[in-house]
């Protein structure tokens, strides 16, 4: 059996490719895709070329061996449902839907230990936020945001506003939001941040020091995807504060200004990756818990809220050159597998 998995081949260039799939194996199931996310953060810099092409797809996922050199299929959000298992003691499975860590493709063949069983209740659109969700919670996990505290987010993107949904359950003093587009301002205000700001307005450093306070922000995330956003986060972050980067810039260069106040100001950077959790909490943390918390928040949140655009799988090419050329219009798209 073949599959149709979206296959990245050169800068700004996807091609739908017949993928042929292997015969399972006890431990196996073969699922067929209803639904994927698209990543306007990673899978963007993979689409423009900005991904670094000796750097591993993934330390972690299974399903994303090899390196980030064209041509290759990427992605890591489908929600699918189970055909067909390897072993007769497997037969429970058919039938179920799971969340896979898997490429953008009709079907797929998946290790029965690395799907995540899709909750009753939560439908697909939910579901397939799954792993933006489990990495806003791997950046709270790393920020510690303490009650009473000024948090500001740079970049509201899904990741942003999934953090930005947990913060906001917090009580802060203050919750301050910063992206360049107006509908995620929008949707970040609509989730109780206090101000939602524009990066480029010109009277940003004063509308920073109003929304946060003449001693700047206590903790500070930068989600952006935006190198230029660093230094300026850097900078509107307090005396001793932490600042979580959690944006992958792949070969953008960063360029920081450390050569002022930076020096004397005790500030922390951490970056945050979902991948590993931190040694810190291992010894009552795991990844297994960590998702099972991400499943009750999204089931809480109902982030389906944001898809915006439903691409179906035959037209992948023209939701990756929405997201890349209009930003502005959309917050999640995902594609459709009507025929798969």
């Amino acid at each position: 059996m073949n599959a149709r998995a979206v296959t990245f081949v050169a800068p700004r260039r996807v091609e739908l490719r017949e993928t042929p799939l292997k015969p399972l194996a006890p431990g196996q199931a073969l699922l067929r895709t209803r639904l994927s996310a698209i990543s306007s953060g990673s899978e963007l810099l993979v689409y423009r070329g900005e991904a670094p092409a000796d750097l591993p797809a993934d330390a972690t996922l299974t399903a994303l061996p090899g390196s980030l050199a064209y041509p290759l299929a990427y992605g890591y959000a489908s929600v699918a449902v189970v055909e067909q298992v390897g072993s007769p003691a497997e037969q429970a499975w058919i039938g179920r839907r799971a969340f896979a860590f898997q490429p953008h493709a009709s079907r797929f063949v998946s290790e029965l230990s690395d799907l995540q069983p899709v909750p009753d209740g939560v439908g697909d659109e939910d579901a397939v936020f799954l792993a933006n969700t489990e990495t806003a919670v791997s950046l709270l996990h790393d920020s510690a945001p303490l009650a009473g505290e000024r948090v500001a987010v740079w970049g509201q993107g899904i990741v942003g506003l999934l953090a930005s949904s947990l913060l906001a359950s917090i009580p802060l003093v203050r919750l301050v939001t910063l992206d360049r587009f107006a509908l995620r301002r929008k949707a970040s205000l609509a989730l109780g941040a206090a101000a939602a700001l524009d990066p480029a307005q010109p009277d940003l450093s004063d509308a920073l020091r109003a929304a946060l306070g003449e001693d700047g922000a206590d903790l500070t995330l930068e989600l952006s995807g935006n190198p230029a956003a660093l230094d300026a986060a850097i900078k509107s972050t307090g005396f001793a504060g932490r600042l979580v980067l959690g944006s992958w810039y792949g070969t953008k260069p960063v360029h920081l200004d450390l050569g002022g106040g930076f020096h004397r100001s005790h500030i922390r950077l951490l970056a945050s990756q979902v991948s590993q959790l931190d040694p810190a909490l291992t010894g009552r943390w795991t990844k297994a818990r960590r998702l099972a918390f991400a499943w009750q928040w999204l089931a809480r949140l109902k982030p389906s809220a944001w898809i915006t655009h439903r691409v179906d799988l035959e037209s992948a090419g023209e939701a990756y050159a929405l997201l890349d050329e209009h930003p502005e219009e959309a917050l999640q798209v995902v594609l459709t597998y009507p025929d798969a």
